[in-house]
């Protein structure tokens, strides 16, 4: 696919994007922030966090939910502008809580890697469901290092990537929001997926920061698209109607720390973002 537009350069290290209200949403974990960012690349700072990680998504009402993992809680972003805790997530796990999505009915499944990366032993991590009034129940575990979460458009589906197993992991979402019949949605053989999105002919997008490139599968690991980078792909989201576009986030991953060297840029796609982030 084509040379990619850069949008945005001088993030410190930046993750998970989200398309809402026309624009592109991510996280700027280095320097603490949630961004706007514009396609023109405008952009302005919309709140600071001080935690690492810090994932982030909306309410069904718009209301923004950060992932405050340094200390283990979810936020809600109020109208007003002011932060407040959604959920507290430390009876579960004090290990760093990770990605979130929210389904339409404002249910938040977020997940928590599991163990203390870079660094720590490895254990399996989990994914716990915090509804609209704050109560928090674990679902799932055993995932090997839980990374970018999508949700299908029909609502019955939860794709998770498990970066250090190389596969993208489904599972039915029942009417309480519970998860089951965990299955592989796609084996991802030579690559680690991180953040993930869904586009509206049913494919999932995931990016790799080793391989520094993007891929679009369908379901079962057929490979129909990929993008490239000239640095690590973190994660990724699509723009929804017409003229779709593909928003990446990457950086150098282990590279010298002087100078930040993300960005946020972004690629034709041949098809819309669809389901949930």
């Amino acid at each position: 696919m084509s040379t990619p537009k850069v949008l945005m350069e001088g993030v410190v290290f930046g993750e998970s994007p989200r398309w809402h209200d026309g624009r592109v949403w991510f996280s700027d974990w280095g320097a603490n922030q949630v961004i706007a960012l514009d396609t023109d690349g405008t952009h302005r700072v919309v709140v600071t966090v001080p935690s690492f990680p810090m994932c982030i998504d909306f309410l069904p009402d718009g209301r923004l939910l950060v992932v405050d993992s340094a200390q283990r809680r979810l936020l809600r972003r109020e109208p007003d502008g002011s932060l407040v805790q959604h959920a507290d997530l430390s009876g579960v796990s004090e290990k760093p809580w990770n990605d979130i999505v929210v389904d339409d009915r404002g249910n938040a499944y977020v997940n928590t890697i599991g163990f203390d990366f870079p660094g720590g032993e490895f254990a399996p991590g989990l994914i716990v469901l915090v509804t609209p009034e704050g109560h928090v129940r674990q679902l799932a575990g055993d995932l090997a290092f839980p990374n970018g979460m999508a949700i299908s458009p029909d609502g019955t589906t939860l794709v998770v990537a498990e970066s250090y197993a190389n596969r993208l992991t489904a599972y039915d979402i029942g009417s309480d929001g519970a998860l089951g019949d965990r299955r592989v949605w796609a084996e991802t053989p030579d690559d680690h997926p991180d953040g993930i999105c869904m586009d509206a002919e049913g494919a999932v997008w995931y990016a790799d920061v080793g391989n520094q490139h993007c891929a679009r599968v369908r379901e079962g690991g057929e490979v129909l698209d990929t993008v490239d980078l000239d640095r690590g792909a973190f994660a990724c989201t699509l723009s929804r109607g017409d003229d779709p576009h593909l928003f990446v986030v990457g950086q150098t991953w282990g590279g010298p720390e002087s100078q930040p060297s993300g960005q946020v840029v972004a690629f034709p796609a041949p098809a819309p973002g669809a389901g949930r982030p």
